[in-house]
């Protein structure tokens, strides 16, 4: 922990302040949402937000990620920062206008749910305004999560004064997107402090639409595999299918937010750092933020995972227990986002090896697309999870073969057997805790309370590295004070 300095720890707790609040808004809605909507009413949200992901999908053209690299580059230089800030945004508003006409084409043949598609489509346009990448760049979290906290404690306030029975989906989705495009223009009046007027400067679009399409061929392989389960759920099995998949997903990835907002964070610096060739220092970094998410996000899979079957149903309603049978599967997702989130986006794009990055995913995105056709029309639900299960697999093993390419003697994952050995362990304790236990608040508490003692607790017995790092951390404290 000793080269994490002290802006990326604030950035860092800024960022996971934000991603704790928007865990306990989805503890506060889901419930509410998934008895006032039913599973017809979540699968009708569900699969008509995936359609509406393409459209948002080629109307960005990756400039988010590639705009997050560009400026952490030129953020010591105002006018180069201005000029290519103004030039992306150019360049996105175009495309984004070209979305929006694709997708009033495709309303034309729509036969089903026109009112929900078109209130998702205020998505599209909320792209146009999107300027976190800017942000991102400059190391400036503050701001975004200001932006963020406003917006979400808007929609959730809005989702219990308006969302009142199964026929409401269509306001459900409209609170969603008009808060999403709310929140991308309030981050506009910062932005005096970090960029000048376009007047007077030059603008370039070549360099920049070929940079974004670099970066836009592996985010078109990411949204196969994270979006098209619930397309495919929902053409195939029915939108019960894809409500009970996405509240599944859901749960999975509103844990690994708190997990992965250290990536987030890492990004601009990982990019800044290699920009000025200290590859020291670069390597120390990923190797640090790997430690830390390997012991947090198989914490995390194991306690999930054990104690799915009666928490979904506390959770979500007895219409939702399908969702404790494909919890513990899609659990394993958990560690390896984790990875490939650290090892792809951290450190292979910021490091300007996006091509290894799209071979990854796009691998990923067939896997996932071949598996889906041969499990869902047998397995359902459970299908689409295995396929997202192979897909997430085979991306982390890819990103992490080219990493060890490019790091001499790469020892990144070198001790992570303890934790797997630590959550399998707890998995196995505390799912026979959860057989003789109810499933109330109470039970689950104290459930997740054991689960952190448990694996801590074979972490330290194992000598495992963030676990010394951290004793070692108390020690030096208790030594100075």
């Amino acid at each position: 922990m000793g080269t994490f300095t002290l802006k990326i720890i604030k950035n860092y707790l800024y960022n996971t302040a934000y991603q704790l609040f928007a865990i306990i808004v989805p503890l506060i809605t889901t419930p509410y949402i998934t008895r006032t909507l039913g599973s017809t009413g979540v699968g009708v949200y569900a699969y008509t937000n995936s359609v509406i992901q393409y459209f948002v999908l080629f109307g960005s053209i990756g400039i988010s990620m590639y705009g997050n690299r560009l400026i952490a580059f030129d953020r010591d230089n105002n006018e180069k920062l201005s000029e290519d800030f103004w030039s992306l945004v150019v360049i996105r508003t175009v495309t984004i206008v070209i979305a929006y006409v694709a997708f009033i084409v495709y309303l034309v043949f729509v036969g089903e749910y026109r009112n929900e598609y078109l209130y998702q489509s205020i998505q599209i346009v909320a792209v146009i305004f999107d300027i976190s990448w800017l942000f991102m760049g400059l190391e400036d979290f503050k701001r975004t999560v200001l932006r963020s906290f406003i917006v979400k404690l808007f929609s959730t306030i809005a989702i219990f004064v308006f969302v009142r029975d199964p026929s409401s989906v269509g306001v459900y989705i409209l609170i969603l997107s008009v808060s999403t495009l709310l929140g991308n223009i309030l981050l506009w009046s910062y932005i005096k402090s970090f960029v000048i007027s376009p007047r007077g400067l030059t603008l370039t679009f070549n360099k920049h639409i070929l940079g974004s399409l670099k970066l836009f061929v592996p985010q078109i392989s990411m949204q196969v595999y994270l979006v098209l389960n619930k397309t495919m759920l929902g053409s195939i099995d029915g939108v019960k299918s894809a409500g009970f998949y996405e509240n599944s997903d859901k749960i999975i990835k509103i844990s690994l937010t708190v997990i992965t907002a250290i990536v987030t964070v890492m990004m601009p610096r990982m990019a800044n750092t290699f920009a000025k060739k200290k590859f020291d220092q670069l390597h120390n970094y990923l190797y640090q933020t790997l430690d830390f998410v390997s012991f947090a996000s198989i914490l995390l899979a194991a306690g999930l995972a054990a104690v799915a079957p009666t928490f979904s149903i506390w959770f979500m309603g007895e219409s939702f227990s399908e969702t404790g049978r494909l919890i513990p599967v899609l659990a394993l997702i958990g560690p390896m986002i984790a990875w490939s989130t650290v090892l792809g986006s951290q450190f292979l794009v910021m490091t300007r090896r996006e091509h290894q990055f799209t071979i990854s995913v796009t691998v990923g995105a067939i896997i996932n697309v071949l598996a889906n056709i041969l499990l869902i029309k047998n397995q359902g639900t459970m299908g689409a999870v295995i396929a997202t299960v192979l897909a997430e697999t085979c991306v982390t093993l890819i990103d992490l073969f080219f990493v060890s390419k490019a790091i001499p003697n790469f020892s990144g994952l070198s001790g992570k057997w303890k934790y797997i050995l630590a959550g399998a362990m707890t998995f196995g304790i505390i799912r026979c805790i959860n057989y003789k236990l109810p499933g109330t608040f109470v039970s689950l508490l104290f459930q997740g309370v054991i689960c952190v003692i448990v694996y801590f607790a074979i972490c330290v017995a194992t000598s495992s590295s963030f676990t010394n790092t951290i004793i070692r951390t108390i020690k030096q404290r208790k030594a100075t004070n």
